[in-house]
């Protein structure tokens, strides 16, 4: 069976990082990409399997400079699953138009750029599969505060989720699927700033009793890019643990 090559951007910690570790497992090669070039040298070591390319996924450049990079090394490119992302926890009386560009920038616009410069050999190829990532939070309308999701944060998410449905219509005829997954809250360095208190309080809207963990979260994305998802484009997989009725 032929190695799959698979792009993986947020690839410096949390889910990024354990996907890549994960997908390393499995034997796909792997182009990890993170604007925190220091820290993914710091957790991943590269090899013949794995290539480390730093950038921001808010750069147009630098989005086809992995993508180039990846075809240089590997031929083809099969699936790109883009986790990273810019987090705000500014409240609707808080937020000012810098931060509030800078979270679009990264997470709305760095979505586009970045499935734009995967999709262009899949398309070429007739095959492939992109993820993205939205967030529960767009189900839950949070409001900022104590490290959750605010107003800029919810608000480039629910975005991500009308990009996904625009690209998996256009790029279906194509061969390329695409498809997002929405995490709920994750054991991941974007949740360090919560409080004991504030972490107790948030569980309680979990049935499973817990946030997930970082492979829980990956294995979502492993499997949408999977033939065992085929005939999956244009979807929203909610992993939650059941907190978006909560």
């Amino acid at each position: 069976m032929e190695k799959r090559t698979v792009l993986v951007t947020g690839a410096a910690s949390g889910i990024g990082l354990a996907c890549v570790r994960m997908l390393m497992e499995s034997g796909a090669n792997v182009v990890a990409f993170d604007i925190q070039g220091e820290l993914m040298a710091e957790e991943l070591s590269a090899n013949d399997d794995l290539v480390l390319h730093t950038g921001d996924v808010s750069d147009p450049v630098a989005c086809a400079d992995v993508v180039t990079e990846a075809l240089e090394r590997f031929a083809v490119l099969d699936a790109l699953i883009h986790w990273g992302a810019a987090h705000s926890s500014a409240r609707w009386d808080e937020l000012d138009a810098e931060e509030c560009n800078q979270v679009m920038a990264v997470n709305v616009t760095g979505s586009f750029l970045i499935a734009q410069a995967a999709a262009r050999p899949m398309v070429e190829r007739g095959h492939g599969a992109i993820v993205l990532t939205t967030s529960t939070s767009v189900l839950q309308g949070v409001i900022g505060g104590v490290g959750q999701g605010g107003p800029a944060y919810v608000a480039s998410k629910g975005a991500v989720i009308a990009l996904t449905r625009s690209l998996a219509r256009a790029l279906g005829p194509h061969g390329v699927r695409v498809n997002a997954v929405s995490p709920g809250i994750t054991e991941t360095p974007m949740i360090d700033a919560y409080s004991d208190e504030h972490r107790e309080a948030m569980l309680q809207r979990f049935p499973l009793g817990r946030f997930a963990a970082p492979e829980e979260i990956a294995n979502a994305g492993l499997y949408l890019i999977s033939e065992a998802a085929s005939f999956m484009t244009g979807e929203v997989m909610h992993v939650n643990g059941g907190s978006n009725f909560g």
